[in-house]
């Protein structure tokens, strides 16, 4: 008898329950397919029980919460409310109090996929980001003084430590070690860099000729650990020059590992080269402890009960939570599963424009395991 996985289910707000739905149809499917069984629980918080208790979390969500296995998130955020309230209250709250310190975006643009970017294919389009998720600007600190008048001062204080900086660091390296090996070097090494005995490339962003403290201390720190890890190609980036390259020239990056501001602004774009919002699903991870997988897109709501939205980006959460649960042949599969149904079946990955309602783009990825 295969594993049994206890997974925490936020559906959240708008469509995040209607991708949730298909993303659990495909877990279920997988897990018949390859001898594993998944119990979720759902937790219903988002903007709906806010309206209806005023409570944004329960004063138990994170010890509840650290009892599962894993975390799968719909999407958070409402219309009826302020914006802040929820992505606040829910989604940074978990991030810092379990500790979901790497926020993990596959780029990958699948067969049958437009991209906005003239001349690239699925061979140019094939990186991760790994995104700091526990320090920066989004930790709050910081305030405001005399407000709303001319004299207002606003400061908002970016925070890291060393140790932050360094295990965020230390799984990016990993991450290129294991994404490329001696027998299975990354596709972008030049022949002096094989000869040289190099695998995989890391690419460090950030904008150290400007912000020199923080950004500094990013780069001493990567320096350094690139010795301990003489396989990996070691690059630097500044920031506005990555918005550049992600565009003109994505093939020349395999991992990327940045804070956590530039990384929620650069995976956005990253995003949109790779086909939208739509396909793409990331990860909050915790590798030491429970980690909250979602697609990247938010919650849509003027597409609400239509069955229209695309819900390949929660699938492709769902498929990488099996990965960090072990069941990496069950996410292969589904990755597999995925490009079968865009090169071959949808017509657009643009909500009601797919050729297929959202239950039956559920329905193909889960057929075709």
């Amino acid at each position: 008898m295969g594993k049994n996985y206890k997974i925490a289910v936020l559906p959240g707000d708008g469509t995040g329950p209607e991708v949730v739905a298909e993303g659990l149809k495909v877990l279920a499917a997988a897990g018949k397919k390859f001898d594993f069984t998944i119990e979720t629980t759902e937790f219903n918080w988002g903007g709906e029980h806010y309206l209806a208790t005023g409570e944004i979390l329960p004063d138990d969500a994170v010890e509840t919460l650290k009892k599962f296995d894993a975390m799968y998130l719909g999407a958070i955020g409402s219309p009826k409310v302020k914006p802040g309230v929820l992505e606040k209250g829910i989604l940074l709250k978990l991030r810092f109090d379990l500790d979901q310190y790497i926020n993990l975006r596959p780029v990958k643009l699948y067969p049958g996929v437009e991209t906005p970017l003239a001349g690239k294919g699925a061979e140019d389009i094939d990186y991760v980001v790994v995104r700091e998720n526990s320090g920066g600007v989004y930790t709050g600190m910081g305030g405001v003084m005399q407000e709303n008048t001319p004299d207002e001062v606003a400061v908002q204080n970016w925070v890291y430590t060393r140790k932050q900086v360094d295990r965020c660091l230390k799984f990016a390296f990993e991450l290129a070690l294991k994404r490329h090996t001696a027998e299975n070097p990354w596709r972008g090494l030049s022949e002096e860099d094989r000869k040289a005995g190099y695998t995989a490339q890391l690419t460090l962003v950030g904008k150290t000729n400007v912000l020199t403290y923080v950004c500094g201390l990013w780069e001493r720190a990567f320096n350094e650990m690139a010795k301990d890890y003489p396989t990996v190609k070691t690059s630097y980036c500044h920031v506005d020059a990555t918005t550049m390259w992600m565009v003109k020239n994505p093939e020349w990056f395999d991992v990327v590992v940045t804070e956590n501001l530039m990384g929620d602004i650069i995976t956005d774009l990253a995003a949109m080269t790779s086909g939208g919002m739509g396909v793409a699903g990331g990860g909050n991870l915790n590798p030491e402890g429970v980690s909250m997988f979602e697609p990247i897109g938010g919650s849509a709501p003027k597409y609400t009960g239509l069955g229209v939205i695309n819900p390949l980006a929660a699938i492709n959460a769902a498929s990488l939570m099996l990965e960090y649960l072990g069941e990496k042949e069950a996410a292969d599969a589904i990755q597999k599963s995925i490009m079968f149904v865009t090169g071959n079946k949808l017509k657009s990955m643009s909500a009601g424009k797919m050729g297929y309602s959202t239950s039956e783009v559920g329905d193909l990825v889960a057929a075709n395991l």
